[in-house]
Formats: C-alpha cells, sequence, structure tokens
C-alpha cells in the first residue's frame, strides 16, 4: 500500500496504489517452487534460478499492474481514467456492509469501477457531467475518507477564484 499526501504548488495531492495483499502476493511467491520443480531434473542451479526468477518477476508484475488513485491538479485519476473534479457530485464514503452491497447486489454496470477484493472501503462519487455515460465512479481505497477529502479539496480549490 502506497498513499502519500504530498504539498507542491501548495496544492495537495492524493495518491493510493491498490497493491495487492500479502496474501495474494504470498500466493504468487508459490510459483517460484513450482517453477523451480519443473526445472529440477535437469539442472538444480537452473531450477533454483529459474524459480527465483519467475518468483519475483509475477510478485513485480502484481504490485506494477496495481491501479493507482491520484487526485491531484483538479483532476481525478482511478487507473486508466480521468476526470476533472469539477465534472463530479459530492463524494460518499462507504464501509462495511454498504461496501459490500456497493461491490455486488447493488453494483451498476454503467459506473466506472476501479475495486479491489481485499480492500474494504469504498468511496462513490457521482458524476454531474450530462454528456458522461457512466453516473458514478464507484472506487475502493483503504483510506476512503483521504480520498473523499482530497476529492473535497480539489473541488473548493477548483471552484475557488484565484487571487
Amino acid at each position: 500500500m502506497q498513499i502519500t499526501v504530498s504539498h507542491v504548488d501548495h496544492a495537495e495531492t492524493y495518491r493510493e496504489r491498490l497493491s495487492p495483499s500479502l496474501w495474494v502476493l504470498a500466493a504468487a511467491g508459490g510459483a517460484a517452487p513450482m517453477v523451480a520443480l519443473v526445472f529440477a531434473p535437469v539442472d538444480t542451479t537452473l531450477a533454483l534460478v529459474a524459480g527465483a526468477l519467475v518468483g519475483v518477476a509475477v510478485i513485480a508484475l502484481l504490485v506494477l499492474a496495481s491501479p493507482v488513485l491520484e487526485v491531484a491538479e483538479g483532476e481525478l485519476r482511478a487507473g486508466r481514467a480521468h476526470i476533472e473534479v469539477s465534472l463530479l457530485g459530492a463524494p460518499q464514503v462507504l464501509a462495511g456492509e454498504p461496501a459490500r452491497l456497493a461491490r455486488g447486489q447493488d453494483l451498476d454496470p454503467r459506473c466506472w469501477h476501479v475495486i479491489r477484493g481485499g480492500i474494504d472501503g469504498i468511496v462513490s462519487i457521482p458524476v454531474l457531467d450530462p454528456v458522461d455515460p457512466a453516473p458514478a465512479w464507484v472506487l475502493s481505497s483503504r483510506t476512503p475518507d483521504r480520498l473523499a477529502a482530497a476529492v473535497r479539496r480539489a473541488q473548493v480549490r477548483r471552484s475557488t477564484p484565484s487571487r
């Protein structure tokens, strides 16, 4: 998990990488001994090297391919998508049972989703742009309160004329 709040040109930036849980990384690391077993009859040194390389590569790919949530420069980025915060409504933070329902039974397929298993918090942000086909963005977050606050701050900053 990587969460960063920094001050750049007096504008706060929120950034969170939705990296896999430790259980997922441990399970992915299980690929290393499997590859080593495949190469063990050929050569034990080759088996150890191949197993280690595959284990590191699988874990690195899982971490590097994790989506990033970011609020910066008046824009919300979630994975490969981005939208101006001025086109968004008030964020709603969901946890526990409401978050479970938002990820499952109440999931609207028209919304833009960045949902990760093992992350309980959800932030649902309505889209106010009448041209946008997605009625809302539904995002998993380990710190949903901080993400919602960052979106609100960016919206206030965008709507307030600079002095």
